[in-house]
């Protein structure tokens, strides 16, 4: 799985029938501090993210065990908002806290 930060949307009117009706979200991999590490990717949203949010990705064939990506030709999807994360007892992330102080 990949963690990631959704930075930005894709809009794409021409496509392969079997990808009509989904959102393609771009995502910066991060590391455990939240920090950017490695390259940007698209990803079919199964789960309803917006910019700014933190995410959990899948890549490869596992980006197809999803209802939504499910014999679609998709190579990776968002499958989960972060609401936390944790290193060793120290909370990394909270999304409540950090919508609060503006860092979203």
């Amino acid at each position: 799985m990949i963690l990631g930060k959704v930075v930005g949307t894709v809009v794409s009117s021409q496509k392969e029938q079997s990808m009509e009706g989904l959102r393609f979200m771009v995502v910066q991999p991060v590391d455990t501090n939240g920090k950017a590490a490695g390259s940007t990717l698209v990803a079919v949203d199964a789960v309803g993210s917006g910019v700014g949010e933190f995410v959990l990705c899948a890549s490869g064939s596992s980006a197809r065990q999803t209802q939504v990506t499910d014999k679609r030709p998709c190579d990776a999807v968002i499958m989960g908002i972060v609401d936390s994360w944790e290193i060793e007892g120290d909370e990394k992330y909270h999304k409540g806290e950090a919508e609060r102080a503006g860092m979203r």
